[in-house]
């Protein structure tokens, strides 16, 4: 295997140009390992990176807020950004290269061609966001031409995401393996997620009991009534099976601030 990053900031491609045009120089033989996020990275996508590190030649993070996937506004202006705490992380594990591309380079046709999947996208996040992962579906497409990983790396938090981006890419042929992988949390149980940075407080203290309830109710009924009960706006608690494995979705609203998870029953 060769030789990884070992020390110093990684290089840094503001132009997908200036990207495609490196990108045959990266040796046939060696497995590049991809991680997309949107920025304001924390330990869950540490996770992530580490893994594409310990089992690929060359890493490769993309930092682009993807605007399609948002169906509010407000929670787009919202969504923090941290290019330079996120350049040392990326750092801090090894990445050998950062896309950092403009919405006017992602969507060079103004969003004017899109990916749309009808089933499973239409349930749980998808009946709460109408257009969500079909904004969602369209960048990874696009991030995985641009890129050409060999695997890419996704968490299982944004379970229903993960679902429908394997099975996005085995229909479509697109030659990368997506790479499932755990659930990372806080020492209370709270799924990471850049969003949490944004709870006050009372709410970061209330918080983990999303998470409890997923797993401790007998029903998603149950875990409904208890989290309405505490405070939680609740989108949805819901048991579904995705491949013939049961899960426990939800979705919740906490001091205005949408926070989901899943966890296997």
């Amino acid at each position: 295997m060769a030789a990884p990053n070992t020390g110093g900031r990684p290089r840094l491609f503001e132009l997908v140009d200036e990207w495609l045009t490196f990108r045959p120089t990266i040796d046939a033989g060696r497995s590049v390992g991809f991680v997309p996020t949107m920025g304001a990275l924390h330990a869950g996508h540490a996770s992530l990176i580490e893994r594409a590190r310990a089992e690929c030649d060359v890493v490769v993070l993309s930092i682009f807020v993807n605007p399609t996937q948002f169906d509010d506004p407000d929670d787009l202006a919202a969504y923090p950004s941290t290019l330079d705490a996120d350049l040392a992380i990326a750092s801090a594990c090894r990445v050998d290269h950062v896309l950092f591309p403009t919405k006017a380079q992602v969507y060079p046709d103004g969003y004017r061609y899109h990916v749309t999947e009808t089933d499973f996208s239409n349930t749980l996040c998808g009946e709460h966001r109408p257009g969500h992962f079909d904004g969602v579906l369209t960048v990874v497409l696009k991030l995985l031409n641009i890129v050409r990983p060999t695997r890419a790396y996704f968490g299982e938090k944004d379970y229903q995401q993960l679902t429908l981006v394997r099975d996005m890419v085995e229909a479509l042929f697109v030659p990368t393996t997506i790479v499932p992988c755990p659930t990372v949390r806080e020492d209370d149980g709270l799924a990471l997620s850049s969003r949490n940075r944004r709870l006050s407080t009372e709410a970061r203290e209330l918080a983990p009991q999303f998470a409890a309830w997923l797993h401790k109710a007998a029903t998603a009924d149950e875990a409904t009534r208890e989290l309405g009960a505490l405070g939680f706006t609740v989108d949805y608690v819901v048991d579904y099976s995705v491949g013939g494995q049961p899960r426990r979705f939800g979705a919740v609203h906490l001091d205005g601030v949408r926070l989901i998870d899943n966890v296997a029953i």
